[in-house]
């Protein structure tokens, strides 16, 4: 099933997220190689692609999971979570209707 991880940063944490986020990265690559990763993408702090020291406030995660005990596990072992980076994390089930 698909599960969204809805993720929310602490505030500050933008020099986190720029340390950590080879990790992150790479850890989504994995979930990307195994087909399971149906999106992934921050959410800027401002209005632009490119939110330079605004930062961000959060990210997206879409990705397919056994069950949520499996999703839940998944995100507790992110870089991001780990280090400090995400504030709040909130897993949901989703269905895909589009496209």
């Amino acid at each position: 099933m698909l599960y969204a991880i809805i993720c929310e940063d602490a505030a500050g944490s933008l020099p986190l997220r720029l340390e950590t986020r080879p990790a992150h990265l790479e850890r989504l690559r994995a979930l990307q190689a195994e087909g399971r990763l149906i999106l992934a993408g921050p959410h800027p702090a401002v209005d632009c692609e490119d939110p330079g020291d605004a930062g961000f406030t959060g990210s997206l995660i879409v990705a397919e999971f056994p069950d949520l005990a499996a999703a839940q596990a998944w995100a507790e072992e992110d870089p991001y979570r780990r280090a400090g980076v995400y504030e709040r994390v909130t897993i949901k089930p989703f269905k895909k209707v589009f496209p």
